[in-house]
């Protein structure tokens, strides 16, 4: 069905109830007022709604295209750390080059299997609380990238189920190779033959003075349109440039790295690549689908927002996963295949120096990012069931209480809430609202409820601001008030990413003073990461993750004797 657009009276108060813990009450009167002129009969608020309702009626969906240009393609932050989401999946059982093309050649059979279900149609609907899902987003995953702009991005899609691209990006040494991944008969390349491919292009990549051409998809996003740019006038430029573009998707063979035996490290690999003396050459950042796989066992998926969401990557890492048990009965045709086609670049003294300013830039923001995963062993989403809690609402709880223990003030909190129950739907955010505890895990429940059928606060809210800047108007009072920067100062980003297997997702924080916190609850485990930026003397993910922790085992206590 269609998304619809919640009652305006309905989102004024649930706005005005968010604001509550986050402001004094002086200040609370005077939003209230702001808030009650927006909404009065006949006033600004009524319009805008109506222009809404009616902007649903004639659009496939009112909010979606609106909520991609302006948190993603508009944003101008650099797509590593800020934007893009990584998943480190559990560790494989190889230690050496061999080992990581072998499974490498898996990976790509993989999910070159995925998106055979995905073209034919033959994918499997997805349902939620009895509700289909939207599945609009499966298709767009592949062979699509996001174009960098001096004002905004861009997302293009070469995907056709039928004569699409037929190769993917292979990266190791920060050397780009075309890999033709369908024979000529349309039937995709075997394991094995895979295997011989990514053998020839790892004898093709020795060199390793070559520039990292990938460090300049990190850049802020008006640097880089404008290195783009210039990138483009070369011929040999271009055309390597849109080969990586079309590609299916890329896979990054990372070289071996120092002390990564940790999950902070892993994490930070797929994150961002350990910064330009390690493998941040090895990305492509603004690829949808990046595979990264490195030679001590270590992999995961990084992935680009504006086109991707957590649950089909779920979907898809967990069909990769299962395929990843079988073994390869597939009999290699005996026919020649052709070379690996290695991508050039002519760099003149201008990219040399798009390049290095793009290196510091990376090195900076990378040590400005404190990462730190860790595996909660004391109960898992199996404790909370029989509590009859919902986990995601207790885990919730347990990451306010924390922060409330770190820093003595509740913040804007937010928790993604998927949309895909409505036709082209992306996501909203679920608030975190009052502090009493027990009642507190049961507003979130509604709460979250709430924004998946379509009835949370904030894309409502952002409707309606762009509703009025889009016919032209001054924006209205409401969203120039201060409590709404407060409101929207996301000091706390979480996202629970739930996947069959023990993978950690983390991605940095919205807002310089904040928090990522992401969680994978399991049936007797947790497995958290947070960040935080060590340029903010408040924030620290170390203390937060320890009080987190205590206050996962607080919340235990406080729960036990009910069982």
């Amino acid at each position: 069905p269609p998304q619809p657009v919640p009652p305006l009276l309905q989102t004024l108060q649930r706005y005005l109830t968010a604001l509550e813990p986050l402001l004094p009450p002086d200040e609370l009167e005077h939003t209230r007022r702001i808030v009650q002129k927006f909404g009065c009969p006949g006033g600004l608020g009524e319009k805008l709604q109506r222009e809404l309702i009616n902007r649903a009626k004639h659009s496939h969906n009112w909010i979606s295209d609106w909520w991609v240009q302006w948190a993603y393609l508009e944003c101008r932050q650099p797509l590593a750390v800020h934007s893009n989401p990584a998943i480190s999946l559990p560790k494989r059982d190889f230690t050496d080059w061999r080992g990581q093309l072998v499974f490498a050649s898996k990976l790509i059979a993989g999910v070159l299997d995925f998106k055979a279900q995905v073209d034919s149609g033959k994918l499997a609907l997805e349902y939620m609380r009895g509700q289909p899902l939207c599945m609009e987003l499966f298709p767009q995953l592949f062979s699509s990238c996001r174009i960098p702009g001096p004002k905004h991005d861009l997302v293009v899609h070469y995907g056709r189920p039928r004569r699409g691209p037929a190769h993917i990006t292979v990266v190791r040494n920060y050397q780009f190779f075309q890999l033709d991944v369908y024979n000529s008969d349309g039937t995709p390349l075997t394991e094995s033959q895979i295997h011989a491919q990514l053998l020839r292009i790892r004898s093709q990549s020795w060199k390793t003075d070559k520039e990292p051409m990938g460090i300049l998809t990190s850049e802020h996003r008006h640097t880089w349109g404008q290195a783009y740019t210039r990138l483009l006038r070369d011929k040999i430029n271009k055309e390597s440039v849109r080969l990586i573009e079309k590609s299916i998707f890329t896979l990054c063979l990372d070289s071996p790295v120092m002390r990564i035996s940790d999950e902070n490290r892993m994490a930070a690999q797929i994150l961002h690549g350990g910064g330009t003396y390690s493998n941040s050459g090895n990305r492509w950042f603004d690829k949808t689908l990046q595979f990264v796989v490195g030679e001590d066992g270590s992999w995961g998926l990084l992935y680009e927002h504006a086109t991707a969401e957590g649950p089909p990557i779920s979907t898809l890492l967990d069909h990769v996963l299962e395929y990843c048990k079988k073994p390869d009965r597939m009999r290699a045709p005996l026919v020649p295949l052709p070379m690996p086609k290695k991508l050039y670049f002519y760099i003149n003294s201008e990219i040399k120096w798009d390049l290095e300013m793009a290196k510091q830039n990376l090195d900076i923001l990378i040590n400005d990012l404190d990462i730190k995963c860790f595996n909660f062993q004391c109960f898992g989403k199996e404790f909370v069931k029989q509590l009859k809690l919902s986990p995601n609402s207790f885990i919730q709880v347990a990451i306010q209480l924390a922060y409330y223990r770190v820093h003595s003030e509740v913040c804007a909190a937010c928790d993604i809430a998927s949309l895909r129950m409505f036709r082209g739907g992306r996501t909203d955010y679920i608030r975190s609202p009052t502090n009493q505890m027990l009642s507190f895990i049961r507003a979130f429940d509604d709460d979250a409820v709430s924004s998946l059928m379509g009835q949370g606060i904030d894309r409502h809210l952002l409707g309606l601001k762009l509703q009025a800047i889009e016919e032209g108007l001054s924006v209205p009072r409401i969203f120039m008030d201060t409590a709404y920067g407060l409101a929207t100062h996301w000091k706390l980003r979480t996202g629970q990413v739930p996947t069959n297997t023990d993978s950690v997702m983390c991605f940095g924080p919205l807002v310089p003073d904040g928090y990522a916190v992401c969680y994978n609850p399991q049936q007797d485990h947790v497995h958290f990461s947070i960040t935080a930026f060590n340029c903010c003397e408040e924030t620290n993910a170390e203390k937060l993750a320890l009080t987190l922790e205590r206050s996962l085992r607080d919340l235990q206590e406080l729960f036990q004797p009910t069982v």
